[in-house]
């Protein structure tokens, strides 16, 4: 059987391990037959929270593609539930706050209440991902930052560039530091309760932080992240993901986060060379490139690999989800790739590598 698990967390310590370890973000979705024929009778959040079935969309892809990580199958605004806030999420559109957050009585009404009150189906679903996976797969549990959870809270939906938001951080910073300390300490304790169950390290997204400034994102954002991140160190590793931020890299690089998940608009390794090999980096195929040319999406792979420079540490990933028309077994196909390209070579001494 083999351990994958120890081959993902290898990378995580950034110590050297006998390949490199592969997962997709969205691997558990439409891309995937079994979970399209769940999809016809469930919606997201009823198949999110039916430990059972969320378990076996959690762990569906690590056999059938040959990933080394099952990532959490839930929804980025579960925790909005907890904390007093409605929230829809509709095909085609994603999430919808009727009522946006926007004033400092809807700030003051927003609940702090634990994990296990707030999301126990979730947690339950993590102990029994966990237990199915044994060691064929590490398990991630994945939150979204405060600042990508305010966009949707502020906003009332997804945006472009979140105008709203933008506005509210220039003309009412107080209220808007209100409102990021609240939802810190939530999302911190959610990402606790989740290692606490069993995930063995956790991925932040903020897949909106592109969107704003340098200096708005260092003095309105970072130090939230900071606090998320000094929380969580000693517990689980962490992984920060955004989008569109080549721009915010010198701040992301002083971050406490062990991890970053870079999209693919920059090099992986410009990328990393500025957030420093003492980081563990993830990422960063294009994902269009599972819907292009069996050449480009090799020669795609190989550049990322090479970008790598066969340095312990690298998690090869998309960067970001895979496409909903992507064929799966593309992404079974690339995972063997991966492997087959960066797996150690016991006749020739140091011949892991890209090539």
């Amino acid at each position: 059987m083999r351990q994958s698990a120890q081959r993902l967390l290898a990378a995580v310590a950034l110590v050297p391990a006998d390949a490199t370890p592969v997962w997709f973000m969205r691997q558990a979705g439409r891309s995937l037959p079994d979970y399209r024929a769940l999809r016809q009778r469930l919606s997201l959040l009823e198949m999110v929270k039916d430990p059972a079935v969320c378990s076996q969309v959690t762990c569906m892809p690590v056999d059938l593609l040959g990933v080394d990580a099952a990532v959490l199958f839930a929804d980025i605004m579960l925790p909005l539930e907890g904390m007093g806030v409605e929230f829809q999420i509709l095909e085609g559109v994603g999430p919808v706050i009727p009522d946006p957050i926007r004033t400092a009585k809807q700030v003051n009404a927003l609940r702090s209440i634990s994990a296990e009150e707030a999301t126990p189906y979730l947690l339950a679903a993590i102990a029994e991902s966990r237990r199915q996976l044994g060691d064929r797969a590490a398990l991630i549990g994945f939150g979204p930052s405060p600042f990508t959870l305010a966009c949707y809270l502020v906003e009332g939906h997804g945006s472009r560039d979140y105008p709203h938001v933008r506005a509210l951080m220039h003309t009412e910073p107080e209220l808007w530091a209100r409102l990021m300390r609240k939802l810190t300490e939530v999302l911190t304790e959610y990402l606790l309760a989740q290692a606490a169950a069993g995930a063995q390290l956790v991925q932040v997204f903020d897949s909106w932080a592109g969107v704003l400034d340098a200096g708005s994102y260092r003095l309105q954002v970072v130090p939230h992240l900071r606090r998320m991140f000094d929380a969580l160190a000693g517990t689980v590793p962490a992984i920060y993901f955004s989008t569109g931020s080549a721009h915010l890299l010198d701040d992301i690089r002083d971050l406490p986060a062990p991890g970053v998940s870079v999209d693919w608009r920059l090099p992986l390794g410009d990328a990393w060379r500025r957030i420093g090999y003492n980081h563990f980096i993830q990422g960063n195929l294009d994902p269009a490139l599972l819907l292009a040319s069996e050449a480009a999406l090799d020669t795609g792979t190989r550049a990322v690999l090479t970008q790598a420079g066969g340095r312990a540490g690298h998690i090869f990933n998309l960067g970001h989800g895979v496409l909903p028309d992507t064929d799966w077994g593309r992404l079974r196909e690339l995972a063997a790739q991966v492997h087959q390209l960066t797996s150690s070579d016991p006749v020739s001494p140091g011949g892991r590598g890209p090539g």
